[in-house]
């Protein structure tokens, strides 16, 4: 806190936003976050969990009692995926790999969920129609992806989209990027909640159907996945201080060469701070050489 305070001194509000937009390796990081919110909100994570017990309806759930269950069921495996991940995996396996393999295991669970609803078309859309026998192994199937998506949320999205704004801004304006950050999420957060009642709706009232609506989650995962391999670096291990090593490259650059060229940057800084040390501790020991004696000192110096 008195860091923060001593870096933000004396700064206004401008020169905090100035500093954002227009310094060419904050501009990136501001890129970054709004992306992270952009893609996390409209992979359909948010809009699963807030009309769980609609969507469990539509795979195939009959009665109220059960998809209350369910529900809850979710919910749990949500929060427990969600601690799991934020107290171990994230900081073991690092951030940038996290978020890949959560989205994998999204997208893999959406997909089988979208597929199964393009083969039974029906469901979301006829209130009268009844799910075959043949088909209730698959609905269970879609069911438990449903659990595995939350699993593979908490691991990648959910838990990067607060680590990465927390990690990458310099004190001086972390507050003003964090707003910034946060803004965004509830913003897409509530245009995504309010949009997918619409989107579930059958293509002849104005929707584009169940399957329609998980298809677009897919597309929406794959794309995120996509991005997050060619613009996210990693971040995990980096103090604050020397985070600013992995925008140095050119934007296109940053997320597949940023972490190499940081590391470069590193070596060659703790080589210079070694070779200084070496020099500050061999003029201090040349201080000290008695002055009669000086080649013999030296002799014993270097045998």
């Amino acid at each position: 806190m008195d860091r923060e305070l001593e870096a933000t001194r004396g700064v206004g509000l401008l020169g905090k936003v100035k500093e954002m937009f227009m310094d060419r390796r904050n501009l990136y990081r501001v890129y970054l976050v709004t992306m992270v919110q952009l893609l996390s909100q409209w992979s359909g994570a948010g809009s699963i969990t807030v009309y769980a017990p609609d969507l469990f309806r539509i795979l195939g759930i009959s009665g109220s009692e059960e998809g209350l269950l369910v529900t809850a069921v979710f919910g749990i495996v949500k929060l427990v995926a969600a601690l799991l991940c934020a107290l171990f995996l994230v900081d073991v396996i690092g951030r940038k790999r996290a978020l890949l393999s959560g989205i994998t295991l999204q997208a893999v669970s959406i997909i089988y969920v979208a597929a199964f609803l393009t083969a039974v078309p029906q469901l979301g859309v006829d209130d009268d129609f009844v799910l075959p026998e043949d088909r209730k192994p698959a609905s269970r199937g879609a069911i438990a992806m449903i659990y595995i998506s939350g699993c593979g949320w908490a691991l990648g999205w959910n838990s990067m989209q607060y680590l990465l704004t927390a990690e990458l801004f310099p004190l001086r304006i972390r507050a003003l990027a964090t707003s910034w950050a946060m803004t965004l999420h509830f913003a897409n957060q509530y245009g995504n909640s309010r949009a997918v009642p619409n989107m579930l709706l059958p293509v002849d009232e104005g929707g584009i159907s169940p399957k329609g609506t998980f298809w677009c989650f897919a597309a929406v995962t794959l794309l995120g996945g996509l991005w997050v391999w060619l613009s996210v670096p990693e971040t995990s291990g980096r103090s604050l201080e020397n985070m600013d090593r992995l925008f140095d490259l050119p934007w296109y650059k940053v997320g597949l060469y940023g972490n190499r060229h940081a590391e470069e940057q590193d070596l060659a800084h703790d080589e210079k701070q070694r070779e200084a040390d070496e020099q500050r501790a061999t003029g201090h020991h040349s201080e000290h050489l008695p002055a009669d004696k000086p080649a013999a000192a030296a002799t014993a110096s270097y045998p």
